[in-house]
């Protein structure tokens, strides 16, 4: 199933995510994350689409994974964390 969700980051900026996700399984199958926020180095938001996929759409692993990845690749965003990220991605389902 796709599905997309827009949402404003607390004291952040925009964040319009599209997911396609298995309805079944309950995990994401593709992810494109974009908005007004900024990500350093810019190619790692691909990373971070490639590495979301077939993570389990549940608060607490997205949340653990997305801030793995970020430690481990080292990303700074501006605009948006973690915490806002994971809501717009569970944002996304119905």
């Amino acid at each position: 199933m796709r599905s997309q969700s827009i949402y404003k980051v607390p004291q952040g900026k925009l964040l319009k995510i599209s997911i396609e996700y298995d309805e079944k399984d309950n995990v994401i199958r593709d992810i494109r994350i974009t908005g007004d926020f900024f990500a350093y180095p810019e190619e790692t938001i691909e990373l971070m689409e490639t590495k979301l996929r077939n993570t389990l759409i549940e608060r607490a692993q997205l949340q653990e994974k997305i801030r793995s990845i970020i430690t481990e690749y080292h990303i700074q965003f501006i605009g948006v964390d973690p915490e806002g990220l994971t809501q717009a991605i569970l944002m996304c389902k119905p």
